[in-house]
Order: structure tokens, then C-alpha cells, then sequence
């Protein structure tokens, strides 16, 4: 999608004001990039925007109790359900960079494609929730 006179482009970095420019450089340096994807170039249009959403990002997705694998393919899952291509395209890279195989993808796209329909139905007959779940 390319910018139109209603629709601002992204803001390169020889563009940037200096505290985009320090976002982007450690975005590059903590993804070891030599340069930030579309998405942090568009949030760049609105500098406190860009760096709140980048140090977010970087505190969730940073490995703790669950793996970087673990972590993008979650967000690769949610992503399918939202329907936000952008975001399974990159962190479906993201995800095979860190180790997804293609069998892998197909399980996680059996699992998302699955507890979307069993939601709509639980959700559809109002089924309460048993007595042994809700504790």
C-alpha cells in the first residue's frame, strides 16, 4: 500500500526527527537490522507513539517464562484471529527465524482455525462454564 495525499507515508530516517532517529537506532541494534520494517516508519509519524509501542514490544516479546519461539507464534495466532496480514507476515518471519518449521505453522493454524470456531459456538449457545474450570 503505498502513501496517497490522504494517507502520510513513513517517515525514513535520513527524515526523522532525533528522537525517532533514537528509536529506530535501537530498534536496529537490539534486532540486529539495517533497517526498521514499514510498520515503525508509519508509528513514526507520531514520536511518543513509536517509542511507547517499540518499548512495549520489546518487553513482552524479550524471552522470560516462554521462549521467542513461543512468543511470535502466540502472536503470529493472534494476528490470523484479528485478520492483520502485516503482522502475520512479519512475525510469521520472525517465528521461522527463530525455528518454526512449516509443520509447525500448519499445527498453529489448526489450533487458531479450531479455537475460533469452538469460541463462536461456546460463545453462540452460551454454554456456562463448568464448575471444575472456573476456579
Amino acid at each position: 500500500m503505498s502513501a496517497t495525499p490522504s494517507t502520510p507515508g513513513p517517515i525514513e530516517y535520513r527524515d526523522a526527527s532525533a528522537a525517532v532517529r533514537a528509536v529506530f537506532d535501537d530498534i536496529k541494534r537490539s534486532r540486529k537490522v539495517d533497517d526498521v520494517n514499514n510498520f515503525w516508519k508509519y508509528l513514526a509519524r507520531d514520536p511518543a507513539t513509536l517509542k511507547r509501542t517499540w518499548e512495549s514490544v520489546r518487553e513482552v516479546m524479550t524471552p522470560g517464562a516462554l521462549d521467542a519461539l513461543t512468543k511470535e507464534m502466540i502472536y503470529v495466532a493472534v494476528s490470523v484471529t484479528n485478520g492483520c496480514g502485516y503482522c502475520i507476515a512479519s512475525h510469521s518471519a520472525a517465528a521461522r527465524k527463530a525455528g518454526m518449521t512449516e509443520a509447525m505453522f500448519g499445527e498453529l493454524m489448526a489450533i487458531v482455525g479450531m479455537a475460533n470456531e469452538t469460541n463462536r459456538l461456546a460463545n453462540g449457545y452460551r454454554v456456562p462454564i463448568d464448575a471444575a474450570f472456573d476456579k
